[in-house]
Formats: structure tokens, sequence, C-alpha cells
């Protein structure tokens, strides 16, 4: 307990899913949390579970069941003035921010690339790729005038390390953010702020975890598709004795312990990292 004691965390995408599952666990190991959310739908072919204000206020509930506070904003990082008035309220209720998770993202899935419509790609490149732009401008310059350093963690995926298809928008949005990551990590380092991202293979959450069965069958009708869908290692949880089979999904707490161990100062010399909690998924041939 404590590993990150009297810190405060700002997440974003927070209502819900892996935004959520950190938001306790950074609490669970001492700190503060602002969360945000954007609370709407961010566009129709969007086929999962958008958050609701409700959900915002059931992540504080339980942010302040472990014992420590939070705080929420409704927010869309697309919206640079909305995210900065999120960041304004963290800043009023206590007084910093130490720990950033540039979390909020979306996906959406076609037959092919070449037939996502413009607007659905505006919608994934300005929330996955702008978005995090918008959360280390709104919170870097707080956390340089603290003099504490602190740590940012950008959300990317195993589509950021990898040509997934078919979904070319998505993986370029993650490319992008790695290229901020290591363009941040340089520029931010002399104010020991560390700057690291963290690349999920699919989570069992409200999103991934809830695709409709039109997207997993996309997914899983050509063989580059389902090539990056597929994992190596198996549930490490189930009967050693089991058939051998990929895990399909994780659980959002496997990508929480690590946003927390790369949020301590276990990890206070880790900078400019991309770090996969893929169960395998991108060191595959």
């Amino acid at each position: 307990m404590g590993r990150v004691s009297e810190k405060v965390a700002f997440i974003t995408g927070a209502a819900h899913g892996q935004g959520r599952s950190h938001a306790l666990r950074l609490a669970e190991e001492g700190a503060d949390i602002v969360v945000t959310d954007a609370c709407a739908p961010i566009h129709p072919l969007v086929d999962y579970k958008a958050a609701t204000r409700e959900d915002l206020e059931e992540t504080r509930a339980l942010v302040e069941k472990t014992g420590q506070k939070c705080v929420t904003a409704v927010a869309d990082v697309r919206d640079r003035a909305a995210l900065t008035g999120a960041v304004e309220v963290g800043i009023e209720a206590f007084g910093r921010i130490d720990i950033v998770c540039a979390n909020a993202g979306i996906m959406t899935v076609h037959e092919h690339s070449w037939d996502i419509p413009e607007d659905a790609v505006d919608a994934v490149i300005d929330t996955n790729l702008k978005g995090v732009w918008n959360t280390v401008v709104a919170t870097a310059p707080h956390m340089v005038e603290s003099k504490r350093g602190g740590s940012i963690i950008l959300t990317s995926s195993t589509a950021g390390l990898r040509g997934h298809t078919p979904y070319a928008h998505y993986a370029a949005s993650k490319h992008g953010v790695v290229g901020l990551m290591k363009a941040f990590a340089n520029e931010l380092s002399r104010y020991k702020i560390r700057v690291n991202t963290v690349h999920p293979t699919g989570v069992l959450t409200e999103g991934m975890g809830t695709f409709s069965d039109r997207t997993m069958a996309i997914i899983g009708s050509s063989a580059t598709g389902l090539a990056g869908a597929t994992n190596i290692l198996p549930d490490l949880d189930a009967d050693p004795d089991a058939e051998y089979a990929p895990v399909p999904l994780l659980l959002p707490i496997e990508i929480s312990n690590a946003v927390l161990w790369l949020a301590s100062d276990e990890a206070r010399y880790v900078t400019g990292v991309a770090l996969a909690v893929d169960a395998g998924n991108t060191v595959k041939p």
C-alpha cells in the first residue's frame, strides 16, 4: 500500500472501463483522483456503450470507498477549453497534479479501411491523438510549475506497435501517441516529468468486451484481422492441465497494474518507453 501516496492523478475516459480501473488502482495505493469523461456518444459507428454522467459519479463513489478523495468533471478530450476546465477543477481541489493518465479513446471497425467515412476518421483521430495532445498540454504546465516532477502515461494499443487491420485510422492514431510520448519525454525530462505509453491488447471492458456481433465478424473474417487480435499467452489463472488456448482478452486490472508501476517511484528512471501489456500479442512473428 502507499505506492503513490500523497499524489494526485488526473485520468481521462474514467467513467468506466480501463479509466475507472486505473482510478481505483491508484486510489488503492494512496492517490487522490480527478476523473473526467465526455459522458456522451462520440460517433454513431462506435458500437459499444458510451459512458454516462451516472457512470462518472459511480467512479467517484468507488474511489471514495478506498478512503481517497475524488472530484469529477465532464469534458470531451477533443475540446481543449473543456479539458483545461477539468484540470482547473483538479487544481482547485488538490492544488497540484502529479500523475496523468491520458486514457480516453474510441474505436470503429470497418470491412475495409478505405471505406471508413471521413467523419469517423476525424472522430477517432481527434479523440485518440488530438485528445492525448490536449491532455498533455492542459496538464504539463501545472506539473512544470509545481517543480515536483511527475509521470504522464499515454494509452496507446498493440495497434500502436503493429499494422493491425481493418481499422487503419485507429492504428494511425495509436502510432501517433507513441510519437507524442517520445517527443514529450525529451521535452519534459528537464522538469523531472516522465512520459511513457502503455499498449494493451484486447481488454474486457464496456468497450472491446462488448463489441457487436458485426464488429467481431469483421475482425474474424480476414487472416490479418484475426492475427492482430490473437495473443500467445494462455489464461494464467486457468487449470494448468487445460488444453492450450490463447487468452482472448485481459481484465482491466492487468493494465492498471502497469499504469500504477509507471506512476510510482519504482519506475522513477523509466521514460520514453512503450510498455506492452499484451499477453505476447506484439512479439508474434
